[in-house]
């Protein structure tokens, strides 16, 4: 998504610096959230693809748009989501807790401490797909339930669809600017 929007001449705000602000999203805090996102023109990931952040970006920023990015199925995103994160661990299988504890990704046991506040879960419960699956299904049906009214303002994009980079350029306002969806960090085989 990221590649797509500096196509289409977004400045994209900046990941490792709103991934340092997820305490402030554990904690309920928007204020330096909402301040990091005066420096570019979108943003995604960690925080903003959390609970909670949507509808205090939508407070702060009125007449914002917001895309929640979809797989063909939950299943396709935890297969994905466990692929990737297997790649960029190097483990031989799923990662443990004790292997996303000492991963040092933004700080050491932040991976870890990530998973288990973003899905409400404990140690044992890594990975475990019913939880994950759940989390995904649920977050996803509120944020369209919060933006059900509201199509000029959101949009659902399946980014693997053929006709994703045409949908997202009318959405944008910016039609024909896009022919194909760039992919990157890909982990399939």
């Amino acid at each position: 998504m990221a590649m797509a929007l500096r196509a289409l001449g977004y400045k994209v705000g900046d990941q490792v610096a709103a991934e340092l602000l997820f305490d402030d999203w554990n904690e309920g805090r928007f204020d330096r959230i909402i301040d990091l996102c005066r420096e570019a023109d979108a943003f995604q990931d960690i925080p903003f693809s959390l609970d909670r952040t949507f509808v205090e970006m939508d407070k702060a920023f009125p007449g914002s748009k917001f895309v929640l990015t979809v797989r063909d199925s939950p299943e396709d995103w935890f297969e994905s989501l466990t692929r990737f994160h297997t790649k960029i661990m190097g483990c031989d299988g799923l990662p443990t807790a004790k292997d996303m504890a000492n991963f040092n990704y933004r700080a050491e046991g932040w991976f870890l401490k990530a998973h288990l506040a973003i899905l409400k879960i404990n140690e044992e419960q890594i990975y475990d797909r019913d939880i994950y699956l759940a989390h995904y299904n649920a977050y996803n049906q509120k944020v369209i339930d919060y933006f059900r009214d509201r199509p000029d303002d959101f949009m659902l994009l399946n980014v693997g669809d053929d006709d994703a980079a045409e949908r997202l350029c009318n959405f944008l306002g910016r039609p024909g600017k896009l022919q194909a969806m760039p992919h990157e960090n890909q982990s399939k085989q």
